[in-house]
């Protein structure tokens, strides 16, 4: 595996779009908030001069997973959670299970604490094995599902990475973009498992930066202890309650399964190209493993599509592409792409073949 130097864990989906490109690499489902959330955070501009009160937004989390409110902790997207965690603990030895989004190990480093991968196998579909996270482990985080690879892992596994003495960092940012959202850890309070979720993905809001901890008193009290002062916006708190609502969750679990539809639309589409998918995708994101991959991507985007590269994931190389699922007639544009672009990469294969053969 390469160093971790040779890994740009600040690479995003975000830096693959230009202007003009079909966003087939940022795994934000909608294009905008809905109506309807714009009209709540336009209610709550007036309100701007004060400064930002979550005690509504933390109970609307708490009622909408079943917890106590003293579980909650509102945050400015879940990647500050990711800081928070860094900061505030002081482990001995820190596990990230990848490949996996990379603002975790980040942080983790940033804060001057050493990480252990944990590499998940291709062959294996890239699913959790809890026992090879180290045993001395005292901070283990996993994302479920995981991004990039869209897999989804039984409840079952990720408790069996518990501990005593060890706290097991939960990703689930892409949960509700699952329908009946399952596998969940969110709504039971675990000693030594915190749960994170994010509001980005399902309702547009990225530039907000909403999202919250969900883990025991004492881990949140800690937490808090560390975070700046009104970090959580006041319209982001807005969208936290509003998107809390049952009315939201009704839709989050229709956007759902529209993206179910469109993911199988997606995959059906590349293996019928013969390509290989990672995995059983279940999150509104597929990983595939092409041939040339760069080349490949390249070529995407001069034709005018952006695909999220995978070579800056630990435990992936250049070949591996992360696409997110997108309606189907931006679907099948796509597909008609990739097909000339895969056509493109073979001839450049065959070509290069021809040439060794003549030397």
């Amino acid at each position: 595996m390469r160093s971790t130097m040779e890994f740009d864990l600040g690479h995003h989906g975000d830096r693959e779009v230009g202007d003009g490109l079909v966003d087939l690499a940022v795994n934000v489902r909608l294009p905008a908030p809905p109506e309807w959330l714009r009209r709540e955070l336009e209610l709550a501009v007036p309100l701007l001069a004060a400064y930002p009160d979550v005690r509504a937004a933390t109970a609307a989390i708490a009622v909408r997973h079943g917890r106590a409110a003293e579980d909650v902790l509102p945050t400015a997207g879940a990647a500050e959670a990711f800081t928070l965690l860094a900061t505030a603990l002081r482990p001995r030895r820190v596990a990230v299970v990848h490949p996996q989004f990379t603002e975790p190990e980040a942080a983790v480093r940033a804060a001057g604490h050493p990480v252990t991968r944990v590499a998940l196998r291709a062959e294996d579909g890239f699913t959790l094995d809890p026992t090879a996270v180290p045993e001395d482990a005292d901070l283990v985080f996993v994302g479920n599902p995981t991004n990039p690879t869209s897999v989804l892992h039984p409840a079952s596994a990720v408790r069996a990475l518990g501990r005593p003495g060890r706290l097991v960092v939960v990703d689930e940012a892409f949960l509700d973009a699952i329908p009946g959202e399952p596998e969940t850890l969110a709504g039971e309070r675990i000693p030594g498992f915190v749960v994170l979720r994010s509001l980005t993905k399902t309702w547009g809001i990225a530039g907000l930066r909403a999202g919250y901890v969900l883990a025991e008193p004492d881990v949140v009290r800690r937490l808090r202890a560390v975070q700046p002062p009104w970090s959580v916006s006041s319209l982001a708190a807005t969208a936290m309650a509003a998107c809390s609502a049952r009315a939201a969750q009704a839709e989050a679990e229709s956007l759902a399964k529209e993206a179910v539809r469109d993911r199988e639309f997606l995959v059906a589409g590349l293996e019928a190209l013969g390509v290989e998918v990672a995995g059983t995708p279940r999150a509104p994101f597929v990983l595939v493993r092409v041939p040339g991959g760069e080349r490949v991507r390249a070529e995407l985007r001069a034709a005018g599509y952006a695909v999220r590269r995978g070579d800056t994931f630990p435990g992936l190389g250049p070949d591996w592409l992360r696409i997110a699922v997108r309606d189907e007639p931006t679907i099948r544009g796509f597909l008609a792409t990739l097909t000339t672009a895969l056509s493109r990469e073979s001839a450049v294969v065959r070509a290069g073949e021809l040439g060794g053969e003549g030397q």
